[in-house]
């Protein structure tokens, strides 16, 4: 059992309280100037709850990009933890699935809510449910916990150390080469690609434009809708 998770270098977690909200916690500690790098988590069992900060040096519209990093991480986290024939995919937005069912997810805030204005600070933590959140089997069929999909080996600071580590390579190849690389690999992970959705709206999800919005069609006509709109505003 891991009882404090090593992060790589650039990286450092605090645990917070048990009953406080890491990413709540992270968000105030960012609006108070604290490191980039920082993650704030939960030393709770039944569920993996972290928040990252981040200081980003470009506009709005391209750093919150690195949600897909972040999600791409907790992929490959769950990829080198989980028993191989376990398949992860994303939900656009920001739902990440186990089996097909939705396994928790990411969250994400920024100082501002203009594309084009650059953030002091940008949060994005996750919450992975390790054990059901209901007593009552069945309630929610679509949603899942990695007990119920064959994980009950992994533990959450093993997960949190792993997810640091891979989002940390990513945050890499995103700052090197842009959104393509990332694209690239969150692309084949999404199972929704080319399919009738009814959230956040309806239409066919076409696919990701090079800005990282989405492409929603509607008949004839084809909108996009970005991250952005589904940032916890402070």
């Amino acid at each position: 059992m891991i009882e404090s998770p090593h992060f790589p270098p650039l990286l450092s977690g605090e645990a917070v309280p048990k009953h406080t909200d890491p990413f709540d916690k992270a968000v105030s500690r960012a609006i108070a100037g604290v490191d980039s790098g920082t993650i704030l988590y939960s030393e709770a069992g039944d569920i993996l709850r972290a928040a990252l900060v981040l200081a980003p040096e470009t506009p709005l519209e391209e750093a919150i990009q690195a949600v897909y990093v972040a999600q791409i991480g907790l992929a490959e986290s769950l990829g080198a933890l989980a028993p191989p024939e376990v398949p992860v995919h994303f939900q656009w937005p920001n739902r990440i699935k186990v089996n097909g069912a939705v396994c928790g997810g990411v969250r994400f805030a920024a100082d501002v809510s203009d594309p084009e204005a650059q953030p002091s600070w940008l949060v994005i933590g996750i919450d992975v449910p390790f054990i059901p959140v209901s007593d009552e089997p069945g309630k929610n069929p679509n949603e899942t916990c990695l007990l119920d999909e064959g994980c009950g080996e992994i533990e959450p600071m093993a997960l949190l150390e792993s997810w640091s580590k891979h989002t940390l390579l990513w945050l890499t190849y995103f700052m090197d080469s842009g959104f393509e690389r990332v694209h690239n690999e969150w692309r084949p992970r999404c199972d929704t690609l080319g399919k009738m959705i009814e959230q956040p709206r309806p239409g066919i999800f076409v696919g990701l434009d090079e800005k990282g919005r989405m492409l929603l069609r509607q008949g004839a006509m084809t909108e996009t809708v970005s991250l952005i709109e589904f940032a916890e505003h402070t």
